[in-house]
């Protein structure tokens, strides 16, 4: 794996680090909840409300795999109109401390949901997703976000016109563009380089490796639209556990390729896609440390959490350089 020349820098959010060299901190996994499929909704009864027991169990299921493995766990909380932001997010703080992005399709539902946040003192653990090349009025979108005083943002980067890692650097570029413009500064920026199909989040990969060595961004992707966009079919070829093995093993190699940050589809997802992204932590933690001998800087990486023994010769192979060869 690449070790980038420029530092890439540490983000902070809510407790949890992203960011870094490969190999440094766990891949993030982020899962949707209340989207407009999601089990916690009754069939039928969307507008009635959500089965909160349902929910509790997804975020508390989350937070133990996250306490197991060492992969971090935030919510991407989806919501539309924005007013529904304000029980969704109440609800989800209630139950879990884990950070959370607030999520929609149109700027002013996103802005409402991330005011609300401002008022309830969580922009620390909050996220805004996101600010997209495809938005019109970019200048009042991060003018707004600004004067709420959001830290962190996701940045959605594509060239409709160039579909190639350079395209994404265009497009981050317009977006950095605005928010210079606006005069706004965050805390952290991540950069999301667009999931078009399953092969090409490959692309993805690619981009976020570019952003990484030429701005040293936190970098993201979403491979679980890849999967998801393929459920009904690769289940009609190979059935719910082959489609499954399939959306697991997105996730893993996009954990493995340049990505701080993953959008791993519906939170109910969890036990299958967890397991699988710290199995590809620690992978790339092992390959990092056979170029380098450094070892994760986070302490409760999958690496040391599920394979302690292990990653304790590897840390003695570190220490008496020697050693290692015995290995």
């Amino acid at each position: 794996m690449q070790r980038f020349s420029n530092e890439p820098k540490v983000y902070d959010v809510g407790g949890v680090k992203l960011g870094g060299q490969p190999g440094d901190y766990p891949t993030v996994c982020c899962f949707s909840i209340f989207q407009e499929s999601d089990k916690v909704f009754d069939k039928g009864s969307r507008r009635k409300g959500f089965n909160e027991g349902r929910a509790e169990e997804l975020l508390k299921t989350a937070d133990k795999l996250w306490k197991e493995t060492g992969v971090p766990v935030m919510a991407d909380i989806v919501a539309s109109p924005g007013e529904k932001f304000k029980k969704y997010v109440d609800f989800v703080t209630s139950i879990s401390d884990m950070p959370f992005c607030v999520d929609a399709i149109m700027m002013p539902a996103k802005l409402e949901g991330a005011a609300y946040c401002a008022e309830q003192g969580l922009l620390d653990r909050m996220f805004y997703n996101s600010i997209t090349v495809w938005e019109e009025d970019l200048l009042t979108e991060v003018k707004e976000l600004a004067q709420i005083g959001v830290k962190h943002v996701l940045l959605v980067a594509f060239d409709q016109n160039d579909q190639t890692p350079n395209g994404r650097i265009t497009g981050a570029q317009k977006l950095l563009d605005a928010i210079e413009k606006a005069g706004a500064e965050f805390e952290t920026i991540i950069v999301d380089t667009t999931t078009l199909n399953a092969p090409a989040n490959a692309l993805c990969g690619l981009s976020n490796q570019l952003i990484k060595e030429k701005w040293g961004f936190a970098t993201a992707s979403a491979p679980s639209n890849g999967s998801y966009m393929e459920l009904q079919r690769f289940k009609d070829m190979f059935g719910f556990k082959g489609w499954a093995g399939f959306d697991a093993a997105m996730e893993a190699l996009s954990a493995f390729y340049y990505n701080d940050l993953i959008f791993t589809g519906p939170m109910a997802g969890a036990p299958r896609v967890v397991p699988a992204v710290a199995l590809a932590d620690a992978f790339l933690a092992t390959s990092v440390f056979s170029e380098t001998k450094e070892l994760p800087k986070d302490p409760n990486h999958p690496l040391g959490k599920l394979f302690p023994e292990f990653a304790e010769q590897l840390k003695v192979a570190w220490d008496k350089p020697s050693d290692l060869e015995k290995m």
